[in-house]
């Protein structure tokens, strides 16, 4: 009888890592089917190289399919628990292998971890072809990797997955007799999009998460039933209030904050006054503000964010009784400002997206490049700096291709507002007419 998730104890993300390509989730930038990697491991023709790319996007995973498919004798190393002794004693044995024709391939993970002397040792053995060495870094080899070493080693560039490699990989989980295929999970699409989004391209986590919201979720005889509500206990995803004085403190806050929305500066002053001697805390009352100043006003009075700012350190300078009439000034300037909530709407509309492309890349013409294993990736290749440039704006586009027309800064006629939209008109115009796509 095929045991179920309460009766395994191998963690989720061991339990379903593949053992050849076809099963490998990602990066089909380099192991897609005629690819550079896909066609060395095919091959069995594998050099010396090094993994580079965040946490959870297959490194490892890449090297033991490699183990898999080779010929070659395969060492795992730790670069967190091996010394020089240890490192010595391998390449000495790989070195008599290699005399009598056989090949040792060697994989580091963590390589950064490892000190310059250390790295030093695989150095010989790499270039007598001792071994093929495969390190796993997430930190830059330009910085991390001897020079030396890192010119005798191809290097790989691991990207983050998107959500579709993670939900891809979630419902390998919930239907593979490794994962929860007896177990009957019932959990919606937008659940599973909501963990995918939560692991920011990390598949360890992804299934990590899973397996957690799982294990305590609620079982009967139809199976397992997850909830939106046990995803956000296991993600911390729910937005708590962030103290618990009770009902009538956010009621209080909620009265003065939609009176200076309103434009009521009396009734503005009215509240401020009732919380402050009821005794609130001046300083949570200065932080609001500082919120409101540009939630509410942003770029139509720039100003009343430093006039909230200035409020905020004079409740730190002089403390209650003083600061009262700081607050006064400032709950009345709001008050009487010109409203535009552009900013708070350009925000959510950004965050909309950031969330939906998490995993996208950054822009290679925007990436900084101060080594040459970056150059040669192209990192910074095609970057216009606008100070070059006689108005100083370039057609450049600097936001992901997936989301590049996407706009979010929708700027007001009120008040200084006016002008920035002007100005952004003019920018957009300029561009459109300069833009030679």
């Amino acid at each position: 009888m095929q045991n179920t998730l309460f009766e395994n104890h191998e963690p989720l993300a061991s339990r379903l890592r593949p053992l050849t390509l076809d099963d490998y989730v990602g990066q089909k930038h380099l192991v897609g089917k005629g690819k550079m990697l896909w066609q060395f491991i095919e091959n069995d023709k594998i050099p010396s190289m090094i993994f580079w790319g965040p946490p959870g996007v297959g490194k490892t995973t890449l090297a033991r399919i490699i183990a898999n498919h080779t010929k070659a004798e395969f060492i795992n190393f730790s670069a967190v628990t091996s010394g020089i002794k240890d490192i010595k004693e391998v390449m000495k044995v790989a070195e008599e292998k290699r005399q009598l024709g056989l090949k040792t391939i060697v994989f580091v993970d963590e390589i950064h971890r490892f000190n310059k002397a250390q790295q030093d040792v695989f150095l010989p053995y790499v270039e007598k072809g001792s071994i093929i060495l495969i390190g796993a870094t997430t930190e830059n080899p330009s910085f991390e990797i001897n020079s030396a070493l890192l010119s005798r080693c191809k290097v790989f560039v691991l990207y983050s997955l998107t959500i579709d490699d993670i939900i891809e990989l979630l419902h390998y989980a919930l239907t593979s007799q490794k994962g929860f295929a007896d177990d009957h999970v019932d959990i919606s699409d937008e659940n599973l999009y909501m963990i995918a989004a939560f692991s920011n391209g990390d598949a360890r986590i992804a299934l990590n998460t899973l397996e957690m919201i799982i294990m305590n979720s609620s079982k009967d005889e139809n199976g397992i039933h997850v909830t939106k509500e046990m995803i956000e206990q296991c993600t911390n995803q729910r937005s708590f209030l962030y103290d618990k004085k009770g009902e009538e403190h956010y009621n209080l806050i909620s009265a003065l904050h939609k009176s200076m929305r309103n434009s009521d500066v009396d009734a503005a002053i009215y509240w401020l006054a009732r919380m402050l001697e009821a005794g609130e805390d001046p300083l949570y009352i200065a932080r609001r503000l500082v919120r409101f100043a540009s939630e509410d006003i942003g770029m139509a009075d720039s100003h009343a964010l430093q006039i909230a700012i200035h409020a905020y350190q004079a409740c730190q300078f002089l403390g209650v009784p003083e600061c009262n009439v700081h607050l006064t000034h400032a709950v009345t300037y709001l008050s009487l400002s010109v409203k535009s909530n552009a900013l708070y709407l350009a925000y959510e509309r950004a965050k909309k997206d950031a969330i939906q492309t998490l995993a996208e890349p950054v822009p290679l013409h925007l990436r900084n490049a101060p080594t040459r294993l970056m150059k040669e990736l192209n990192y910074g290749k095609g970057y216009q700096y606008a100070h070059d440039f006689e108005e100083k704006i370039t057609t450049m586009t600097c936001l992901p291709e997936k989301i590049k027309s996407h706009t979010y800064y929708h700027p007001t006629t009120q008040g200084s507002e006016n002008k920035v939209s002007l100005r952004l008109k003019q920018i957009k115009e300029w561009k459109k007419k300069n833009r030679k796509d």
